[in-house]
């Protein structure tokens, strides 16, 4: 049964096939996670809008898609994410689209400017977007067009992550559902690309995570990754740097009596010369360093930067994904 449901889940991401609800024809038996509690990332540039992150499901079980910055389709738009809903025994994912209006989004609360009904993350002003700054992060010294409204905020702290029985029981408003009949567009490429970079990470899933995904949100599609906490994680070292790193280390593992001294390596030889039987008075050179145990130096490790502080929370108020973390 389960091979059977995923093979309907690539068919409808293969031929995009949606019907006017937005609703895809994929049941599921078992519930998502409840929604992790997170920090969202600084916006990167002026016009991006926030994609708010959420479980998926595919052949190996449901995987946490982080949240991430992207560009809206056109000025205008803003986006209603996508929710699972809960009904005669399965849960079915009601795809997010880009539309003028936001639309129901099952009342999850996303946090970030989704708490459940509505938007207040900021607003279009022509073909310029103002960022509300008291629920999304935004550098001012970066991007100027902020203001900051504390009154619209209204997160309901659900971690609930479906709507329907045992999740959010909540309805459409009369707005949101004139808003179904709005001009929409679906996801763009780059929130396709994320969601499809986190389907292939084991790491996402929530099998292997236990719903507490290490990489919770990320600066673009592609871009750099953050902790739940808000702190960038570092990438995997580069195959070059990886290289240099193994040619450094064979230098020094070399045994004295093969190396051969250059003037571009002192390091190297410093030690064949502390090493050599009958060495040689050094015209015009500085005195080698005293090495007081060769071993440590073979085997000692690169020094790491210290991990930053933990950011504190915006006096503004911003609230976390996954309930909204903070109550405002």
């Amino acid at each position: 049964m389960k091979r059977l449901t995923v093979i309907i889940i690539a068919l409808f991401l293969l031929f995009g096939i949606k019907n006017t609800s937005g609703q895809v024809g994929v049941s599921i038996t078992v519930a998502p996670p409840v929604l992790p509690v997170y920090e969202q990332p600084p916006c990167p540039t002026d016009g991006y809008l926030w994609s708010p992150g959420y479980w998926a499901y595919g052949p190996d079980g449901y995987y946490w898609v982080p949240g991430v910055w992207v560009a809206p389709p056109e000025a205008g738009f803003l986006w209603t994410p996508g929710y699972w809903g809960f009904a005669d025994g399965v849960y079915l994912w009601n795809a997010g689209y880009w539309g003028p209006t936001i639309g129901f989004y099952g009342g999850v609360c996303y946090g970030f400017g989704y708490g459940g009904h509505g938007f207040y993350g900021g607003r279009w002003e022509g073909s310029r977007f103002m960022y509300n700054t008291a629920a999304w992060h935004v550098n001012n010294t970066v991007i100027h067009n902020t203001y900051v409204d504390r009154t619209v905020i209204n997160n309901s702290g659900s971690r609930a992550s479906f709507n329907g029985r045992g999740g959010v029981e909540a309805q459409p408003t009369e707005s949101e559902r004139a808003a179904m009949s709005e001009k929409h567009i679906a996801a763009t490429s780059s929130q396709r690309s994320n969601e499809h970079t986190a389907s292939v990470n084991k790491n996402q899933l929530a099998s292997m995570n236990k719903g507490r995904p290490s990489t919770t949100a990320r600066s673009t599609a592609g871009g750099q990754r953050f902790s739940p906490s808000g702190h960038a994680i570092s990438s995997t070292p580069s195959a070059s740097n990886s290289h240099a790193v193994n040619n450094t280390h064979q230098a020094s593992s070399t045994p004295a009596a093969k190396s051969t001294p250059t003037t571009q390596r002192p390091a190297n030889n410093a030690t064949h010369a502390n090493n050599a039987p009958k060495p040689q008075p050094q015209q015009n050179r500085p005195a080698p360093q005293p090495i007081h145990n060769n071993n440590n130096i073979q085997r000692s490790a690169p020094m790491r930067q210290p991990a930053p502080a933990p950011r504190m929370g915006n006096p503004g108020g911003r609230g976390m994904g996954g309930g909204g973390g903070r109550k405002h």
